[in-house]
């Protein structure tokens, strides 16, 4: 009977120590990815940083695409606005209807600017 005993307390030491070696290989293992996790190549900070590039990027592109709709917008008035045609052409090109007088003033030159009224 003695035997039994000896035999069945030395089983539950040997399962305890077992039990003990699993926790601290699972504690290490815990310890390890928590490590991993904070100063790993693709840790949370990297995640964080990515995270917020995306959202940058996001923006970027809806404003983007609000000025693309307005530059489709400029492009229909260009095809089918005469008097936005007109415009432009007298802006830029410096046309003018028949019978108009056309004044260009020309900035002063440096000489007037520095030399007083009186003289």
């Amino acid at each position: 009977m003695i035997i039994k005993q000896n035999r069945g307390r030395q089983w539950l030491d040997w399962q305890r120590r077992m039990v003990t070696v699993a926790q601290v290989i699972g504690a290490g293992a815990c310890v390890w990815l928590l490590v991993a996790l904070f100063f790993g190549e693709m840790g949370l900070p990297r995640y964080l940083a990515m995270r917020g590039h995306a959202a940058q990027l996001d923006r970027e592109i809806l404003a983007l695409r609000q000025e693309n709709g307005g530059l489709r917008g400029e492009i229909t008035r260009l095809q089918h606005d005469p008097a936005k045609i007109e415009q432009l052409a007298r802006e830029r090109l410096g046309y003018v209807r028949k019978g108009e007088t056309v004044y260009q003033l020309s900035p002063e030159s440096a000489k007037e600017r520095l030399l007083p009224e009186g003289r």
